[in-house]
This record gives C-alpha cells, sequence and structure tokens, in this order.
C-alpha cells in the first residue's frame, strides 16, 4: 500500500511540475506544435509509442495533460513495442510507466534476433521493421495515428546530418501519412521541444530511462564510445561548439527548412520524385 502511494505521488509531482515549473518550455510547445503543424485532430486515436527513453516517456505525460485540457475528443493508447530487451530493459520500461501512471500497451516482437546477421545497414532496417510493426499494431487497435518523440534538436542534427553526410537538404517532416498502411499517419508532437529542457525535466524528476536497448549496444560495455562514433553525436557536438559563439545558429538551421527560394536552387526533386534543374526555367526569363 505505501508503495503505491509513493507511485501516485511520484506521478503527482511529475505532472505538476509540466504545469508549472516546465510549463513554458515543455507542454506550450508541445501545444504549439501540435497547432502550428495540426497534428491532432477531433476523434482521432493516437498510438503514442512509448520506447522507454526520456522523450517517448515526456511525450506520453503531456498527452495526458493534453487530455486533461479535452478541448475536444480524441483518444490515447500508450503503445510499446518490445522489439527483443533483454529482461532489465524491459522491466525498466514498465517500472518507469507504472511509476509515472502510464497505462501502457506492450507487444512483442523479434525484430532483433532478425536483424542480428544483418551486416550492412542494420539499424536503418531495424528501424524501418520497428515503424511497420507500430502501424500495423496501432492499425489493429484502432489508430489512426502514430506519434513518434523526435524534438527540435533531432531536426536540426538531421538536416545537418543530410548535408554532410547525405549531399542532400532533407528534413525530418512534423507529420508523414503513410504509404504502406492506408489512412494511417505519422506525427511528431515534440517537434518545438528542446532536448535540454526534456533533459532538465528528467532530472528535476530525478527519473531514470534507458537509453540504447539495442542487443548491438547493450553487448558493448563502453556504450558512450559507441555512440560518440556515430554521424549523429558527431553532427550534434559540432552544432553545440558553433552555437556557443553564436546562440542563433541552432535557430537558423532550423528556419532555414521554412525559408527555401526555388530560384537560388540548382536541382529539386518534386513530391513525385521527379527532378528539375534550373536550366529548364532559365531561358524563360
Amino acid at each position: 500500500m505505501q508503495g503505491e502511494l509513493l507511485q501516485v505521488d511520484f506521478a503527482l509531482r511529475a505532472e505538476e511540475s509540466l504545469r508549472k515549473k516546465f510549463h513554458s518550455k515543455l507542454f506550450t510547445k508541445f501545444a504549439k506544435g501540435i497547432n502550428v503543424y495540426e497534428l491532432l485532430k477531433p476523434n482521432d486515436k493516437v498510438a503514442v509509442c512509448i520506447s522507454g527513453g526520456k522523450d517517448s516517456m515526456l511525450m506520453a505525460k503531456l498527452f495526458q495533460e493534453l487530455k486533461r485540457h479535452n478541448k475536444f475528443p480524441f483518444e490515447l493508447v500508450f503503445l510499446v513495442m518490445d522489439p527483443g530487451y533483454n529482461k532489465i530493459n524491459r522491466e525498466k520500461i514498465e517500472s518507469n510507466a507504472s511509476l509515472l501512471n502510464v497505462p501502457i500497451t506492450v507487444f512483442e516482437t523479434d525484430i532483433f534476433e532478425n536483424v542480428a546477421n544483418i551486416d550492412k545497414s542494420p539499424c536503418y532496417i531495424c528501424a524501418r521493421m520497428r515503424r511497420g510493426h507500430l502501424y500495423s499494431k496501432a492499425k489493429e487497435l484502432g489508430c489512426n495515428k502514430i506519434a513518434l518523440g523526435h524534438h527540435y534538436d533531432d531536426v536540426i542534427e538531421t538536416v545537418v546530418m543530410g548535408m554532410l553526410y547525405g549531399g542532400q537538404f532533407q528534413t525530418m517532416m512534423p507529420k508523414v501519412k503513410s504509404a504502406n498502411f492506408e489512412g494511417m499517419e505519422l506525427i511528431r508532437p515534440m517537434y518545438l521541444v528542446r532536448e535540454a529542457d526534456i533533459l532538465a525535466w528528467r532530472d528535476y524528476n530525478e527519473l531514470s530511462f534507458i537509453q540504447c536497448a539495442c542487443k548491438f549496444t547493450a553487448a558493448n560495455e563502453d556504450v558512450n564510445a559507441t555512440e560518440s562514433s556515430s554521424k549523429r553525436k558527431k553532427v550534434k557536438e559540432l552544432i553545440a561548439s558553433i552555437a556557443k559563439d553564436d546562440p542563433e545558429i541552432e535557430q537558423n538551421i532550423f528556419k532555414s527548412m521554412e525559408n527555401v527560394n526555388l530560384s537560388t536552387v540548382i536541382a529539386y526533386k518534386d513530391k513525385k520524385g521527379v527532378k528539375h534543374n534550373f536550366l529548364e526555367e532559365y531561358e524563360k526569363f
């Protein structure tokens, strides 16, 4: 009984922090992202996808807070896919969900086992498989949307990674219609939320979440060394180092996604994937 009371108190404290201390930096930006990008509509049923990390668990709490305001009817399912977690990680996710009063629905897959012997781009294939399973389960549960916990910093890092490592200007969109699951849509309601504020909320509430639950990194004793070798880690550090001298750098990267001038672009692809060159229009002026 005492343990149950402690859990209730813990959840209430975390929720209270979203209403007061972190209201402007977390809930306000969460709600703004939903409104600006029209991510939520009346009678939507959203599968809030929880991986067990800080971002997705906070997203779950923010959705609960939004539901409390209840400006229009919508439903939530807090969906956890187990791709083959080890016992410690699985228990950590379930423990945190219980502690924060998030009623999760768990389903199991064998994704980790299937990608274990793939040598080329195992992370990419794993991500694609996870996304497919999430769409499938969400649709089975009557949902029309899945929500992922990507935040502002993920967005700008993706832009820079695309240019430096992919030779392309490509953004992480706030919402995407599924090409393979009719009527389904992916939304990113944390689009305007900064990672530093997520970390501050986590630390203020003395929470601990799993980081990378993949068997490849779980088998490596020095997880930090593994992360430091990743392209995203390098880009994160690059942006941070430049932002020390010019704090507007991060905001400018984000703004660049909204200020693309096609008249100054050598070539681009349209919505159908057809490539166009500036020479097509050049002689018309």
